[in-house]
This record gives structure tokens, sequence and C-alpha cells, in this order.
């Protein structure tokens, strides 16, 4: 009998090759990535040292345990780490600018200009919508240069998306202590988080794949939601901070929030995938965007990645309900249709690893997803009333 065969193929070495893959990434790992590591620790302990007054203890264990998964995705993929220094670097300028003084917005000019969070946010919305114009050139004048500006633009509309938003949650507690909240808590917040979600989802697997052809279909879904971002800043002034209502004022939302919105920008990014798909499928611009085993890849992937995302949320969703209101489930328009969205999407995913769902079918399903994800994130909020109403347009 040929052991050496046996050893290889055997149930048994499939967990000691993966043990021998990690020991042999921490072996890797260069003193850039220790300093990485040592930073981002080195930031929390900071954060807790100066506000832990406005912390609670779940708050505390939150960023706790954010340490160890941005060191982690910062060691696995390393273009995270400049992002992570650059808001860093901006948001503690904005912060010394503005020095404890809420009016400094009006007439410093960086804060003015710049690093106030509407300043950073208008930035961020303009950037998204030039990466859109140099992806679509880049992919109809097969220019690689295009491709290139696109995504650098998407980085930068990252970066000052994500100051914007740490410096916003500083200006609420500028306002005043009972005032500060992490900016997650209304329409306009959150449809910045869906950019800044869905653009990083994206960057990954453009540097995954080694394709930018797929920056034009998936940035149209952030700009579509840039221009209804700045519509609802114009028409409504939802720029301005809040204070939370009661319903809100939870350390759930801060794990609640962005783990629904992890769900929602991977399934956006799935439905524009879905579209290149069925764009190549017909013959148009099939030269030019990645083969249709690649997309539909892609679209496998960005599904399930949302579906696990969505379902943590909507248990922890059922955790802060029967905090709030008293009981894990009432069927809420809102409550309902995530519960539809969920079964779409669990469906999706059964067809395709029981059924083996592919193609046409597939993409057109995603698309579909689109559309029932759209209305339980924004429909409800303009149709419906519940004990969600807090978000309603």
């Amino acid at each position: 009998m040929d052991l050496t065969h046996v050893s290889r193929s055997s149930p048994a070495a499939a967990p000691a090759a993966g043990a021998l893959d990690e020991r042999s990434f921490l072996r890797r790992l260069g003193l850039f990535d220790w300093l990485f590591a040592l930073a981002v620790a080195g930031g929390a302990g900071f954060g807790l040292a100066r506000y832990h007054a406005f912390m609670n203890y779940y708050d505390k264990l939150v960023l706790v345990c954010a340490v160890p998964a941005l060191v982690v995705l910062g060691w696995r993929w390393k273009p995270v780490r400049m992002l992570a220094v650059g808001i860093a670097v901006m948001s503690l300028l904005s912060l010394q600018i503005y020095h404890g003084d809420l009016s400094r917005a009006d007439s410093a000019f960086f804060l003015k200009y710049f690093l106030s969070s509407q300043s950073a946010i208008l930035w961020m919305s303009a950037l998204f919508v030039l990466a859109t114009l140099f992806y679509w050139i880049g992919l109809l004048s097969r220019s690689p240069s295009g491709g290139a500006i696109g995504s650098a633009l998407t980085w930068f509309a990252v970066l000052m998306g994500f100051t914007g938003m740490m410096v916003r949650w500083y200006e609420s507690y500028l306002i005043g202590a009972d005032v500060g909240h992490i900016p997650i808590s209304n329409l306009y917040e959150v449809f910045v988080l869906f950019c800044l979600i869905t653009a990083l989802f994206y960057l990954y697997y453009e540097q995954h794949y080694s394709t930018r052809a797929l920056g034009a279909f998936v940035l149209l879904i952030i700009s579509a939601a840039v221009g209804f971002l700045m519509w609802y800043s114009v028409a409504r002034d939802a720029q301005q901070i809040q204070p939370l209502v009661p319903a809100l004022q939870s350390w759930w939302m801060k794990i609640h929030v962005p783990a629904n919105f992890i769900g929602y920008g991977s399934f956006a990014l799935s439905a524009m995938v879905g579209v290149a798909y069925l764009c190549s499928e017909r013959g148009i611009l099939t030269d030019r965007l990645p083969s249709l085993v690649v997309l539909d890849d892609l679209m496998y992937k960005s599904i399930a990645v949302g579906f696990a995302f969505f379902t943590v949320a909507t248990i922890l969703g059922a955790l802060w309900a029967a905090q709030a209101w008293g009981g894990y489930w009432s069927w809420d328009p809102k409550e309902t249709w995530a519960l539809i969205v969920w079964l779409n999407y669990a469906a999706w995913l059964h067809m395709r690893l029981m059924k083996g769902l592919r193609g046409s079918v597939a993409a057109w399903w995603a698309l579909t997803g689109l559309l029932v994800t759209t209305f339980a994130f924004l429909g409800v909020n303009m149709f419906l009333s519940g004990l969600h109403s807090y978000g309603k347009l």
C-alpha cells in the first residue's frame, strides 16, 4: 500500500494542510505588517483612553473586537492598510482643527472645503460619479488608463466617505453629549454607508479577479445611491445631525446596521454583475468583460457573503427588538420585507448548491433580488409605516 498516497487523500490531511498554510502565512508577515497591527492596537488604545467616558461596556467590547478583525483584513488585503491610515490621519487632523468648536466648520478653510463631514461626503459623491465616468471610458475605449483612473478615484471616494463618517461622529458629540451617536441612524447616513461598503467589496473583487471591466456596472448603482443622497440632502435637509429617537439609543445599532448593509452592498454588487453577465451572454461587450464563468463565480460569492451577513443582521435585529419592544418578531413591515429578502437569497443559494443554478436564470434572479432588496431598504420607508418609521422619508 502506498502510505504517501493515503496520507494525501485522507480527510485528516485537509485540516493539517490548512494549519500549515496558516503558519506559513504568519511566517510571511513582514515588519510593515506588524507595524500596522501595532498602529491599529495603539489607535484603539488611544480611543479607549480618551473617549472611554462616552462608551459603555458594549461599546468598548465592539472596539476591542474590531482590532483583530481590522488587523487580519489589513494583512490579507494590503490596500486596506493605507486606507485605514489615511482615514485615521484625516480624521485626527479634522478633530485637531475643530478643537472642540463646531462653529469652525464655517470659518476654517480645510474644514469648510475638505474635512467637515458634509464637505468630505460631498467629495465622496463627486469622486464616485467621476469614477463611474472613467470606468465607462476605460471599458468602451479599451483604455487601461481609464479603468486605472476610475479605480483610483473610487479609492479616494472611499477615503473621503469614511473620513466624513468619522468626523460626523465627532461633530454629533460637539452638538451635545446627549446627541452624540455613531452615524448610521437615518437614511442619509446609511446611504453613505451603503456606497462605501459596496465600493469596498467591488475593489476587493477587482483586485482578486484582476479586472476593472466590472467597475462600469457596479459604480452605476453607487452613483444612483449618490443621486438619491444629493436629492435627499437638498429636499429634506437630511445632512443635519439629529438626536437619536429612543428606539435607536442602543449599542445594538452599532452591530446590527453595519451587518445589514454589508448584506445590502453585496446583494447590489451581485445584481450589477448579473447585468454584466446578461450583456456578455447577448454579445454586448463580450470581448471586454470577464468570462461568463468568472461572472457567475463572482455573482455566487457576492450573494453568499451578503446572505451570511444579512442572516447575522436579522438575528441581531430580533435580539434588539426583544430588548426595545418586548418581542423578537412583530411582523412590522420592515421585518416582513427583511424576511422576504432573506428567503429570496436563501432560495437562490439552495438552487445553486442543490440544483446547480447557473447562467441567465441566476443572473435574472440576482437582478430581481435587487428590486426586492431596494423595496425593503427604501420602499418600506416611503410607502409603509411601522415600528421602523424613524427612517421615513
